[in-house]
C-alpha cells in the first residue's frame, strides 16, 4: 500500500471520532502532556523533523563528497597503477602519470561536490533564520512556547492568525478559524474549520475534512486548538517530501549501479586475462601486471568528474535564478524533464484577481449585479478573499467612484 494511503487511513480515522475518544486513545488530557509523556511519545512516534542531517558535520560532508562507488573503484585502480607503474617497474620505465590523473579526478570531483553542498547549506541556513519556528503548546496545564522540532504526538497546540500549522492536528476548539491549504492542495480558497466529528457515511477526501488541520497550512484568521496526530515525515505534507526524496535518490542509485557493473567486469576480466597470459607462456608477475593494466583501462577515469561537473553547472545556473539546490544529484531530475506541468496559481500571475465584466444571467452587462456584489463584499462578516478584493477595487475605477461611494453611505 502506498505511503500516502497509509497516512490517509491513520489520520482520517480521527476525523470520525469525538474529541473525548481521541484523548482517551492517545492517553492524554486537556492539560497537555507531562515531560515523561513527551519522552515516551517522541520515542514511539518520532520527532517533528524531516532532516536526517541535523548534526551535519564537515566530516560527514567530506564522506558524502568523496566516498562513493565510483571514487572507491578509482582509488583502488589508482593504487594498482601506482604499484605496477612505479613500485614494480624498473628505474627506466617508472611513470606515475596514470596514478596522478586518477587521484586528481577523485580530488576534483569530490571538491566540486563539497563546495556546492557547503554553498547550498549556508544559503539554506540564511533562509531558516527568517522562519518563525516557535509554537504555542499546553503542557502540564501551562501555556508555553517551544521550538517546532520539539513537538510530539499528543501535544495540545494553540493556533492564532498568522501561524503556520506545525503538524497534522485534530481540532478540538475553534473560534472563526479559517485556514489556507495552498501548500497541500495548491488551491487558493480559504476553508473554515470546525470541531464536529464526521459520520462514517462521509466520503470526502482527507484535505476536505473540516475538523483536521495539516502541517504547512496557514491560519488566515481566528483562533483554534488541536491535538497533534502526526509529526515529521508521518504527516501528509511529510509524505510528499518523502516521495520527492525517493525520486532524487533514484539517480544516485542508477549511477551506483553503473559503478557496480564496471566492478563486476573488472572482477571477471582480471583472472581471465591473467590465466590466458600464463597459459601462453607469460611470466607470473608480468601477466598479473598486464591484467591489472586492463582493469585500469576499463574504468573511464573522467566519468565521475564529468557527471559532477555537469550537475554542478546546472546547480550554478539554478542559483542565478534564486533557486537553492541542496543536493546536486537533484539536478538530474530537472534535466530529465521533457514537459513540466503545473496548475495556474499566483506564482504564474500577479497573485491578484481583476474584475473585468459584471453580467446578469442572460450575459448582459449589469450595473445592478456589480452593486449587489460590491455591497456583499463590503459588509460580509466572513474572511476576506481575493474575489472580494477584486470587487472592492472597482471603487477606484473611473465612473464608479461616486456611485459606489454613495451606495456605501446609504447602507
Amino acid at each position: 500500500m502506498p505511503k500516502t494511503t497509509l497516512i490517509d487511513c491513520r489520520i482520517k480515522k480521527y476525523a470520525y471520532r469525538e474529541v473525548s475518544q481521541i484523548y482517551q486513545e492517545l492517553d492524554v488530557s486537556q492539560d497537555g502532556l507531562s515531560q515523561a509523556q513527551v519522552d515516551v511519545m517522541r520515542e514511539r512516534y518520532g520527532a517533528n523533523s524531516f532532516s536526517q542531517r541535523k548534526n551535519d558535520t564537515m566530516l560527514r560532508r567530506l564522506r558524502r563528497a568523496f566516498i562513493n562507488p565510483f571514487n572507491i573503484i578509482l582509488f583502488v585502480l589508482g593504487m594498482i597503477s601506482l604499484a605496477t607503474d612505479v613500485v614494480l617497474a624498473s628505474d627506466f620505465t617508472r611513470n606515475a602519470t596514470t596514478a596522478i590523473i586518477i587521484f586528481s579526478m577523485i580530488l576534483i570531483s569530490g571538491a566540486i561536490r563539497l563546495i556546492q553542498e557547503i554553498r547550498a547549506k549556508n544559503a539554506s541556513k540564511q533562509l531558516n533564520r527568517l522562519i518563525h519556528e516557535s509554537i504555542t503548546v499546553r503542557r502540564d496545564g501551562e501555556v508555553k512556547e517551544i521550538p517546532a522540532e520539539e513537538l510530539v504526538v499528543g501535544d495540545i497546540v494553540l493556533l492564532s492568525a498568522g501561524d503556520r500549522v506545525p503538524a497534522d492536528l485534530r481540532l478540538t476548539k475553534v473560534s472563526d478559524l479559517f485556514l489556507s491549504q495552498a501548500a497541500i492542495t495548491g488551491e487558493s480558497a480559504i476553508l473554515e474549520k470546525n470541531v464536529q466529528a464526521f459520520s462514517y457515511s462521509n466520503s470526502e477526501s482527507l484535505t476536505q475534512l473540516e475538523n483536521l488541520a495539516f502541517m504547512a497550512t496557514t491560519v488566515i484568521s481566528g483562533k483554534g486548538e488541536g491535538i497533534v496526530l502526526a509529526v515529521g515525515k508521518d504527516t501528509l505534507y511529510g509524505s510528499f517530501a518523502k516521495e520527492d526524496s525517493d525520486e532524487k535518490q533514484s539517480f544516485q542509485k542508477g549511477a551506483n549501479s553503473i559503478a557496480w557493473v564496471m566492478l563486476r567486469f573488472i572482477a571477471v576480466l582480471i583472472p581471465i586475462v591473467f590465466i590466458l597470459l600464463k597459459i601462453t607462456g607469460g611470466k607470473w608477475l608480468e601477466s598479473f601486471a598486464f591484467a591489472l593494466s586492463v582493469a585500469v583501462g576499463l574504468m573511464p577515469e573522467m566519468l565521475p568528474m564529468v557527471i559532477t561537473a555537469c550537475l554542478a553547472r546546472g546547480s550554478l545556473n539554478m542559483s542565478r535564478k534564486q533557486t537553492i539546490i541542496k543536493d546536486i544529484n537533484a539536478m538530474q531530475g530537472f534535466g530529465s524533464m521533457d514537459v513540466l506541468c503545473m496548475d495556474k496559481t499566483g506564482t504564474l500571475t500577479n497573485e491578484s484577481i481583476l474584475l473585468e465584466y459584471y453580467m446578469d444571467v442572460l450575459g448582459n452587462e449589469s450595473d445592478k449585479v456589480l452593486d449587489l456584489a460590491f455591497l456583499n463584499s463590503a459588509y460580509h462578516s466572513g474572511v476576506c478573499n481575493p474575489i472580494d478584493n477584486a470587487i472592492l477595487a472597482c471603487q477606484t475605477m473611473p465612473g464608479h467612484e461616486q456611485h459606489l461611494g454613495r451606495l456605501c453611505c446609504c447602507f
